[in-house]
């Protein structure tokens, strides 16, 4: 075996290690009631759950960092595809789902019995990393998605799950914990993202042969209003630059 081709292969695994950390980071922030002086119950979810935002935001770096060193050691194979696509399922499905788990339980939980809420209510989170291993298996079948995806890259579904934890604790934004806490919202989001995810819309990817200003335009654009919207809305940044994505992808339409 030669060890060489093996490195971009131990990045992969390295990719679901950090996957694996953060989904511990999300199990073990479980539910902390508290009382104030007019013994009114507060719920919380204790801060340790944003340790799995950064777990997954270091499981990107390294999901982009396998693939640059694959093809610098000329070590591109199928068996390393297959071993991306599974690390991508834990680290960017499963552990984001667990993420929205929490939110929901966490939402639930403001109403009175709100922490003997039926699971079938919570369970629908897990629909993400369905839709994703759903993509990824037809991404790894499909031969013409060398310049665009077909649906939304599993990592940015990842990344943007990942980003509310980090809003949620980091933000004195009123509007945004309400939100954080509202079970419609992330309703919305387990919708939204499957179905982006399982969808044949095409969407750009970072892959470039030559440069070309007419196909990174719409990227520079999403670029530049996320830049502009961290100054504005912090942590929601991500959310507003994964929507500038989804736009500029539908209005111009990547092709070959």
């Amino acid at each position: 075996m030669n060890f060489m081709k093996q490195i971009p292969n131990l990045f992969t695994l390295l990719n679901l290690f950090f996957g694996c950390l953060a989904i511990i980071a999300a199990l073990q922030s479980g539910l902390t009631i508290m009382y104030n002086t007019g013994g009114e119950q507060l719920v919380e979810i204790p801060e340790s759950i944003f340790l799995a935002s950064i777990f997954i935001a270091i499981a990107a770096v390294i999901d982009f960092l396998d693939g640059f060193i694959a093809r610098l050691f000329k070590a591109t194979s199928e068996m390393g595809k297959q071993l991306d696509s599974l690390a991508d399922v834990v680290s960017f499905g499963v552990a984001p789902a667990i993420i929205v788990y929490q939110f929901l339980r966490l939402s639930y939980a403001q109403n009175e019995d709100g922490l003997d809420v039926n699971n079938i209510w919570l369970i629908p989170a897990f629909i993400i990393p369905c839709a994703g291993a759903f993509r990824l298996a037809r991404f790894n079948i499909d031969t013409t998605q060398n310049q665009y995806f077909k649906g939304v890259p599993i990592p940015a579904i990842g990344i943007l799950i990942a980003s509310y934890p980090l809003l949620y604790w980091f933000s004195s934004n009123s509007f945004f914990i309400d939100l954080l806490r509202n079970k419609w919202f992330w309703y919305a989001i387990i919708l939204l993202c499957s179905y982006l995810m399982v969808s044949n819309i095409r969407f750009y990817s970072l892959k470039f042969k030559a440069f070309n200003f007419k196909k990174i335009l719409p990227l520079f654009i999403v670029v530049i209003a996320s830049v502009i919207a961290v100054f504005f809305v912090g942590w929601f940044a991500v959310t507003i630059g994964f929507l500038a994505y989804v736009i500029v992808s539908l209005l111009f339409k990547p092709q070959d």
